[in-house]
């Protein structure tokens, strides 16, 4: 009982079974309230012709507040279990007040639609009910993902907290070894590659769509390869385009120098991710870089976005490659 008590949040329980609990109960005694005014049978389905099935009042009260019940549980209670993501929690509870509200709306369209008829075969389900029935649902529902706060319970990411935690207690200089960074090129850049590429893709749309579409993608991608992003940590170098696609990697045994330079892009084959003889570079403009000397031979230039960014980058490098080296080409990252 207690792993159970311990894995569910006791509150969202409580609501997810209270609450189509007690909708429907309120749709079954305003039902009966208005039930002189209502014909015997009621019509539950319509065509273009008019009413085409009909039931009791029993057995459509009696359905309507077991059809609450079963689908306000079903979508109420995935927002209980406690091992579930908060943020899907937060979307379920939303969800099955909504999807509970709902169902009450239709219910009581189809009832007002019927009242006053002494026969439910000229009957209708009413629009304006479940028009401001369903827009009132779907209001609530909103708000209900907004203000529900899922219990916060001890997670993997808090796991990876503590150990990093420990990690930088135990050794001070951790977070000095360590730098993430995004570079990317000027804003002028992006702005005339919108220009060259954008524009021409809209006037051709009209008559030649594919070639539109690939303007623009060909303009995405090449956007992509002017961001960059860089981290350094006591394994080495690891370098992002777009923020993703790794197309840096070197170790920190394996960095024989590390210098912050003013290049030209040009220098390295232009803009973007180059590969040219021994020398690789991922420059997103002309500027601040760090030049690393790799004991292989082979040399790398990595934009710095800033000459105190690329300063420290270098610094950070050379120090990370050192520690390598003395422990025998094995680091802690």
């Amino acid at each position: 009982m207690g792993k159970i008590r311990d894995s569910v949040d006791a509150r969202a329980l409580r609501f997810a079974i209270g609450f189509p609990l007690m909708l429907a109960a309120g749709f079954v005694v305003c039902a009966l309230l208005v039930r002189p005014d209502l014909p015997e049978p009621l019509a539950v389905r319509w065509t273009a012709a008019g009413a085409a099935d009909f039931a009791p009042f029993v057995t459509v009260a009696g359905a309507g507040a077991s059809l609450i019940v079963v689908i306000g549980w079903a979508v109420l209670l995935q927002a209980v279990p406690l091992s579930r993501p908060a943020m899907m929690r937060r979307i379920m509870m939303g969800a099955g007040l909504s999807m509970s509200l709902f169902v009450t709306t239709v219910l009581a369209a189809v009832l007002v639609g019927q009242l006053g008829l002494p026969d439910a075969r000229g009957s209708h389900v009413d629009a304006s009910v479940l028009a401001l029935g369903s827009g009132a649902a779907l209001g609530l529902g909103i708000v209900m993902g907004f203000v529900f706060k899922a219990d916060e319970r001890w997670s993997v990411d808090d796991d990876v907290a503590v150990r990093q935690a420990l990690e930088r207690e135990q050794d001070p200089d951790l977070a000095r070894d360590r730098v993430s960074l995004w570079v990317h090129a000027r804003s002028s850049i992006f702005v005339m590659l919108g220009i060259a590429t954008i524009l021409p893709a809209a006037l051709l749309t009209i008559a030649v769509p594919w070639l539109s579409v690939l303007l623009v993608a060909a303009a995405l991608v090449a956007a992509a390869f002017l961001v960059a992003r860089i981290r350094v940590d006591r394994g080495g170098l690891h370098v992002f385009a777009a923020g993703f696609v790794r197309v840096m990697e070197v170790p920190a045994a394996a960095i024989d120098a590390a210098t912050p330079r003013d290049v030209t892009a040009a220098d390295y084959g232009g803009w973007g991710y180059r590969t040219h003889g021994n020398t690789t570079a991922m420059l997103v403009s002309s500027g601040p870089a760090v030049v690393i000397d790799r004991s292989d031979g082979r040399r790398l230039a990595v934009s710095g976005g800033s000459a105190t960014a690329a300063d420290n980058i270098a610094q950070t490098l050379s120090r990370v490659a050192d520690r390598a080296r003395r422990n025998g080409g094995t680091t802690a990252v």
